[in-house]
C-alpha cells in the first residue's frame, strides 16, 4: 500500500491511497464467491450458477461487493499508518476500481488540531463571588406560596392579580367573528391582548364592554397580523388569589418538616448550595476565558457543526417536552448555523484545549474513578451497578461520563493553579 498525506489546513488532511493489484484480486474473488451464493438465475439454483455466467450478469453486484468491503478496509490501514485520527466520515475522491488494477482513492478528512500549549497555570483572573441573599429564603417562600395559592370568587370588580372568567368575541376586520367561551385571564401576565386585559379591568360579575383591538405583528396566525378589530368581553366570575399563611402547616404540605423553621433551614441549605455551585462556573468560566485567549488554534469544522447540531436538537427535545412538535415550526438552519456557530466554536475549542492539558498533565480518569462513579450513580438511582453500566455504554453515557470526570479534574487543576483577584 501507498498513502500520501497533503497538510490543507491546521485540521484538514488529503490521503492519496493505492492499493496493490493482487490485493484488489483477492477482494474480487472473495466477492465473486459471496455474490455467488446468493445469486439467481432461470435455469440454476441459488448459489449455483456457474461464474462465466455471474461475470456477465452479477458483474455490476460484484463490483458493489468489493467497493463495499475493500474501499473501508484500505482506508482504515491508510489511517493505521499515518496515525491519522479523523474526527468525521471522509470525502472520498478520485475512487479508481477495476479488476486487475490497483485501487486508487484521495480521502480528505478533518482531525483535531495539534495544540502548542502556552501558559495554562499560573493564569491571572478576576473573579468576585456573589454573596448569598439573605433575603433568598424569603423569596422562595413567596414563589412556594404563589403556587399554592387558590382562587376563591368574590362579587367585585375584577383588578390586578384577580382571574377572570369570561366569555369573548374577537371580529378582525374583514373576517368571521370568533368566540371563546368560560375563558380564565389571570390578569396583569400579559396572557391575552393588552386591549382585552384593559376591558375586563373594573367590571364585575355580568359587567360588559367593547372595545378597538389591533393583533400584533408577530401574531401566531399569519393572517391576523397588524389586523384591527373589535372585540366583545362580558365577565361571568371575578377570583381573587388567596395565598395560604405562612405556618407550620404550610411548612408540612411542603415536605416532611414538622415546623416552618425547619423548611427555612433546609432552603436555607439549598439556596447557598446553589449559591456555590453558581460561582462556581462563573469561577470556570473566568479561568477557561482566560485559558481560550492564551491560546490561539483552529477547529475542525466537522465538531462545530456537530456541536450546532446537539444544541439545535436539545432545543426540539425542549420543544417536545413542553407539549410541542418540533417539525411543525418553521426552522431556518441556514440562519439558525450562522447565529449558533460562533457559540459551537468555543465550545469546541474549549473542549479540545481543556483535553490537551488533561493528557499532558495525567488527568484523565482511570478506570476506577470511573467504576466509583458509576456505582454511584446506581445507588442514587436505587438500581444495581452492573445494570445501570450495561444501560450507560449502550447509550453512550459512560463516555460522556468519563469527559465530565477529565473535564471536572481538569478545571480544579486550572483553579487551583490560577491567580485569583477580586
Amino acid at each position: 500500500m501507498k498513502v500520501d498525506v497533503e497538510e490543507l489546513g491546521a485540521c484538514k488532511r488529503r490521503l492519496q491511497v493505492e492499493e496493490a493489484p493482487e490485493v484488489v484480486s483477492q477482494a474480487w474473488e472473495r466477492a465473486f464467491s459471496r455474490v455467488q451464493k446468493e445469486a439467481r438465475l432461470p435455469g440454476f439454483r441459488k448459489g449455483k450458477v456457474p461464474r462465466s455466467m455471474i461475470k456477465i450478469h452479477f458483474a455490476d453486484d460484484v463490483k458493489q461487493e468489493v467497493a463495499r468491503h475493500l474501499i473501508p478496509e484500505v482506508y482504515r490501514q491508510a489511517l493505521s499508518e499515518t496515525r491519522l485520527e479523523p474526527v468525521e466520515e471522509p470525502d472520498l475522491q478520485e475512487v479508481r476500481l477495476e479488476e486487475g488494477a490497483p485501487l486508487s482513492f484521495a480521502a480528505v478528512v478533518e482531525i483535531k488540531p495539534t495544540i502548542a500549549l502556552g501558559t495554562y497555570t499560573g493564569l491571572s483572573v478576576q473573579h468576585a463571588p456573589k454573596p448569598f441573599a439573605e433575603d433568598a429564603v424569603e423569596e422562595a417562600l413567596g414563589h412556594f406560596r404563589e403556587r399554592h395559592a387558590e382562587y376563591r370568587a368574590v362579587e367585585r370588580a375584577a383588578d390586578l392579580g384577580d382571574l377572570a372568567i369570561v366569555d369573548y368575541t374577537l371580529t378582525p376586520e374583514g373576517m368571521e367573528p370568533r368566540t371563546e367561551t368560560d375563558y380564565g385571564i389571570v390578569l396583569g401576565q400579559g396572557a391575552v391582548m393588552p386591549e382585552i386585559e384593559e376591558a375586563v379591568i373594573g367590571l364585575g360579575p355580568g359587567g360588559s364592554r367593547q372595545a378597538r383591538i389591533r393583533f400584533p405583528d408577530d401574531h401566531r396566525t399569519e393572517a391576523l397580523r397588524g389586523l384591527a378589530g373589535e372585540a366583545t368581553v362580558t365577565v361571568k366570575e371575578v377570583k381573587e388569589k388567596v395565598l395560604p399563611p405562612l405556618d407550620d402547616d404550610f411548612a408540612k404540605a411542603m415536605g416532611p418538616f414538622e415546623t416552618l423553621e425547619a423548611l427555612k433551614a433546609e432552603l436555607r441549605k439549598d439556596l447557598e448550595a446553589r449559591r456555590a455551585r453558581e460561582n462556581r462556573r462563573t469561577l470556570e468560566e473566568a479561568v477557561v476565558e482566560a485559558l481560550l485567549a492564551a491560546h490561539a488554534f483552529q477547529v475542525p469544522d466537522a465538531l462545530v457543526l456537530r456541536q450546532v447540531g446537539h444544541q439545535i436538537e436539545h432545543t426540539r427535545e425542549r420543544l417536545r417536552q413542553q407539549g410541542v412538535d418540533p417539525d411543525r415550526l418553521p426552522w431556518d438552519y441556514p440562519k439558525l448555523l450562522e447565529e449558533m456557530r460562533p457559540g459551537a466554536e468555543r465550545a469546541v475549542r474549549r473542549a479540545l484545549l481543556l483535553e490537551t492539558i488533561a493528557e499532558k498533565e495525567g488527568l484523565v480518569p482511570g478506570a476506577a474513578e470511573v467504576d466509583a462513579e458509576v456505582e454511584r450513580i446506581a445507588q442514587a438511582a436505587q438500581r444495581p451497578g452492573a445494570a445501570v453500566r450495561s444501560m450507560m455504554e449502550k447509550s453512550g453515557d459512560l463516555d460522556t461520563l468519563r469527559f465530565s470526570l477529565r473535564e471536572s479534574r481538569t478545571l480544579d487543576f486550572l483553579i487551583e493553579r490560577a491567580q485569583i483577584t477580586s
